[in-house]
């Protein structure tokens, strides 16, 4: 006789019992892991920005250039055979700001000092038209770039062009294809058009003209006139070379250039990290909502520093719980890129300035755009305060001058004219710098606003 079977739920022996799953803790091995993968995302992510960075700077040489091949050849072979030929030379690189003019040179000379012979010989001066405002500050700049000051001393020179001669004489050494060649680059030139009887632009034209040290005088500007400004002794000295920059790329063309700005290196440390990028990149190039921000932007300015600051902000929205861009970033970084600064100025003032820029709003209305002085916004004031007696509080006269002066400083208003010294503040005559839309899209978001304000600016006429 077999023994009765063991009913199924009897418990078997403790001994025979199979050891209950533990739930596993993180061991310290895989925590270290994850510390050390998000380290080096972190690291990559650094990296990026720091790339992004550069690219975008304008006084770098580090982004490429797009468009502006043929211009790039002549400019380099121009510095080329003053650097190594010890020619001298003068040229105008012309176009509108943002063209990338400073980028072209800066391209230009990173590639000359990376040959080793121009490298060792070439001296550089950079003045800025903003910066250096006169020819004596131009003079001593020149002298501190080319670290002359202990040569010239406590000299006293007759002139400026034996001053300048002088300076040029101390880096002399043998003849005209020993010396030391020397680079002027004038920023801003048409600045240095006002200055009295432009005797550096006259100099440094002269000096490039005869036979002294090699000297190259490289001016950028975004006049196109320019040479009509120049007088007639500077301009017979001039070499009327000419380099055009304008930026004549279509949208198929902006959008290879958006890709190409975005996209990282093939040399970047992280190879998966960069694969992933660039192919984020490709994916946003392709997306009709991106699409739509780039065609707003290059319908509003095609210059590549606009594009610049819009991937600027779109970058610094990357982070590593975050390591990729995404459409949403680029709209909202158009957002911010598109922000009317005079509106936001609007969201910060006092309920009586407002009042003051809704008189002026509806005076530019009845008067056709006319120019206003101080009393003619008081008396529009007046009749509103009047009419609405009950909900507003009439400011005493002094006050609102105040208001009015405060609007002034903003360059919310400006006069017309310079106002003389004994001219009464009431009466000048003045111009409202706020359209109508943005005084009405201002006060859709001002915080608190009165209604019956709002709606007197919404009236077609002022309150008469």
């Amino acid at each position: 006789m077999r023994p009765p079977a063991r009913p199924s739920s009897a418990r078997a022996p403790a001994s025979l019992r199979e050891p209950r799953m533990q739930p596993m803790k993180p061991s310290a091995m895989s925590k270290r892991k994850l510390k050390e993968s998000s380290a080096e995302s972190a690291e990559c992510i650094s990296q990026v920005q720091k790339i992004l960075r550069e690219r975008f700077c304008q006084h770098c040489a580090a982004g490429k250039l797009f468009g502006m091949e043929q211009q790039y050849r002549h400019l380099l072979e121009l510095l080329k055979r003053t650097t190594v030929h010890g020619e001298s030379n003068s040229a105008l690189v012309i176009g509108p700001r943002g063209s990338g003019k400073s980028a072209l040179l800066n391209h230009v000379l990173k590639d000359l000092r990376e040959t080793e012979q121009v490298r060792e010989n070439l001296l550089e001066v950079h003045l800025n038209g903003l910066l250096q405002t006169n020819d004596k500050v131009a003079l001593k700049e020149i002298t501190r770039q080319l670290q002359l000051e202990n040569v010239v001393g406590d000299k006293v020179f007759g002139s400026f062009a034996e001053n300048l001669a002088f300076l040029l004489e101390a880096l002399r050494k043998g003849d005209r294809t020993s010396s030391c060649p020397i680079l002027f680059v004038l920023d801003e030139f048409d600045l240095f058009v006002h200055h009295k009887n432009q005797t550096l632009l006259y100099n440094l034209f002269d000096i490039s003209q005869s036979a002294q040290t090699p000297v190259t005088v490289i001016g950028l500007t975004c006049r196109q006139d320019i040479l009509e400004l120049l007088e007639k002794r500077v301009k017979s000295r001039f070499s009327h070379r000419q380099i055009y920059l304008m930026n004549s790329f279509d949208f198929k063309q902006y959008l290879k250039i958006f890709k190409k700005q975005l996209s990282l290196p093939a040399e970047f440390p992280n190879e998966s990290f960069a694969q992933k990028w660039n192919n984020n990149v490709q994916h946003l190039s392709e997306d009709k909502t991106v699409q739509a921000v780039l065609q707003n932007l290059f319908h509003h300015s095609k210059d590549l520093r606009s594009l610049h600051s819009l991937l600027m902000l779109a970058s610094s929205a990357v982070t590593v719980h975050h390591p990729l861009l995404t459409a949403a970033d680029l709209q909202e970084a158009s957002r911010q890129h598109s922000t009317d600064s005079k509106a936001n100025i609007v969201h910060g003032l006092s309920v009586l300035e407002i009042c003051l820029i809704i008189a002026m709003k509806h005076l530019n209305e009845v008067y056709d755009g006319e120019p206003f002085n101080f009393q003619m916004v008081y008396n529009e004031f007046q009749k509103f305060i009047h009419r609405k007696a009950h909900s507003m509080y009439n400011f005493e006269k002094p006050v609102v001058m105040k208001a009015f002066e405060h609007l002034l400083q903003l360059e919310l208003v400006q006069p017309l004219e310079r106002p003389a010294a004994r001219a009464q503040r009431e009466f000048l005559l003045m111009r409202l710098l706020l359209d109508s839309s943005q005084i009405m899209d201002a006060l859709q978001v001002y915080p608190n606003c009165p209604t019956d304000v709002k709606q007197w600016a919404a009236s077609s006429l002022s309150w008469l």
